[in-house]
């Protein structure tokens, strides 16, 4: 599982010490979903012509803070000039836009497209990249999810990578306002441009 799966171009690190970063700061479950991701990635991007090592390694970093103790995102957020009305979310959102924080920190990793992707892949956003969707969409197809609708998702992703986002989307909102969850406003946004693209 920890073989060379995209050249890293990105870092002064190499890919088997980003490896090994990711692997420490985290669970094993959690690692293999990142790996999944990564691969997934690769895939969308192949399909999407995009360069297939940056989306691999966008996808393996995705999580990269995930598990980041949530006092430490709170010191980070007052003091790394962020938002401060992240301060009103929690790590389901963090780990994305206040994890950049930490992948520039810990892994080196300085790409703006790159680091925009993490920053979006959990919220999506109006102006969406394709590298944007494809860690979007790779982080919620990949073989390891198991939900209700997941196949017709993978479908309708590898067939039209915009329709993807429009799917993700209008799912993520709708189990959201079932679990009666908070959404962010970001999240609203996407879906009113995205939804549109996928009619």
């Amino acid at each position: 599982m920890t073989d060379l799966f995209f050249a890293n171009t990105y870092s002064p690190l190499s890919s088997q010490e980003i490896i090994a970063k990711e692997k420490a700061n985290m669970d094993a479950p959690r690692f293999a979903h990142c790996v999944r991701v990564s691969q997934t990635a690769q895939k969308l991007a192949r399909l999407n012509h995009y360069d297939e090592d940056k989306a691999a390694l966008a996808g393996f970093v995705h999580d990269y803070a995930k598990q980041v103790p949530v006092s430490e995102y709170r010191e980070v957020i007052k003091t790394q000039g962020f938002d401060q009305d992240l301060l009103n979310w929690n790590r389901a959102i963090w780990h994305g836009i206040v994890g950049t924080y930490f992948i520039k920190r810990d892994l080196q990793i300085t790409d703006s497209e790159i680091l925009t992707a993490v920053d979006r892949h959990t919220t999506g956003d109006v102006e969406m990249t394709t590298l944007d969707k494809i860690v979007f969409m790779a982080d919620f197809i990949e073989p390891g999810r198991d939900f209700p609708g997941v196949e017709e998702a993978r479908q309708v992703t590898f067939a039209n990578l915009d329709a993807g986002v429009g799917y993700q989307l209008a799912h993520s909102l709708s189990f959201l306002a079932e679990k009666r969850n908070k959404i962010y406003p970001r999240t609203f946004k996407a879906y009113n441009v995205w939804s549109i693209k996928d009619n």
